[in-house]
């Protein structure tokens, strides 16, 4: 039985610290040296999680924009799925036009371009995920297609975006990674749809991967695979549907959850 184990980033393998832990990178490696897969599944882009395998010597495939695109160890697309730009242009018009107070970012490939650089909300994130992003619009974009618009607020307006997106544009991925942050994506994307790739061309049935997750773009995700995981950090209403949680990511969470299952 071939095995695998999917890990979302913020809020799961991170701490609070944005950091790696001591125990739950000890876990990564004594997977690593049972040839067990540990995939890093985020909202990301790509310049936003390859620091992460730098700095703690970690190898592997990723699943990036909350599965838009997926890379291999070598950093070769095997996957990418964006929206075509005049659709991109509609739903950044309607943002512009609504009455919530957010701060948009573009997505294409490992391109990052922001309406305003020196919003406060754009400079916390750059320092969270450790890129720097362009100050443009649209037409800064090289790449052909847009992998992810993500909007950033107070959750109150992001909460009144999220349902005035959702009824305008019902066919588009729309989801919170956390209360301040609405990701929006071209229909089919997500991270369960991801895994599935990824599974089917490494021969892995979904029921034998392990999948951590700790948000709303994680659910479709934890429940696609055999052992899906919630971090005790999670959401209340996410511990209702996920029924199998860990400890939170300050408390070493995947170590612990890892552990219990005998895969380290």
């Amino acid at each position: 039985m071939r095995q695998v184990v999917f890990c979302d980033v913020d809020g799961t393998l991170l701490n609070s610290k944005h950091k790696l832990t001591p125990l739950t990178e000890k876990a990564i490696k004594e997977l690593g040296k049972k040839g067990i897969p540990f995939v890093i599944v985020s909202g990301r882009s790509p310049s936003a999680i390859y620091p992460i395998q730098e700095e703690y010597g970690l190898r592997g495939p990723i699943i990036s924009y909350s599965g838009a695109v997926i890379l291999d160890e070598n950093r070769n697309v095997l996957f990418s799925r964006g929206m075509d730009k005049p659709s991109a242009q509609e739903l950044i018009d309607f943002i512009e036009h609504s009455p919530f107070d957010v701060a948009w970012s573009i997505f294409a490939s490992d391109e990052w371009v922001v309406k305003d650089k020196g919003d406060p909300r754009i400079i916390q994130e750059e320092a969270i995920v450790k890129a720097e992003a362009v100050q443009g619009s649209l037409s800064t974009i090289a790449a052909g297609e847009i992998n992810k618009i993500l909007c950033i607020g107070e959750p109150q307006e992001i909460l009144g975006l999220e349902e005035s997106v959702k009824a305008e544009f019902p066919t588009y991925y729309i989801v919170k990674s956390i209360d301040r942050l609405l990701e929006i994506m071209q229909a089919g994307v997500n991270k369960a749809a991801a895994v599935h790739i990824l599974c089917e061309l490494w021969g892995v049935d979904p029921k034998d991967a392990v999948a951590f997750g700790d948000n709303y773009n994680d659910l479709e995700m934890l429940q696609a695979v055999g052992r899906g995981v919630l971090m005790g950090n999670a959401p209340n209403d996410l511990k209702e549907i996920i029924t199998t949680h860990t400890l939170d990511n300050d408390s070493d969470g995947v170590y612990h959850a890892l552990r219990d299952m005998n895969l380290i």
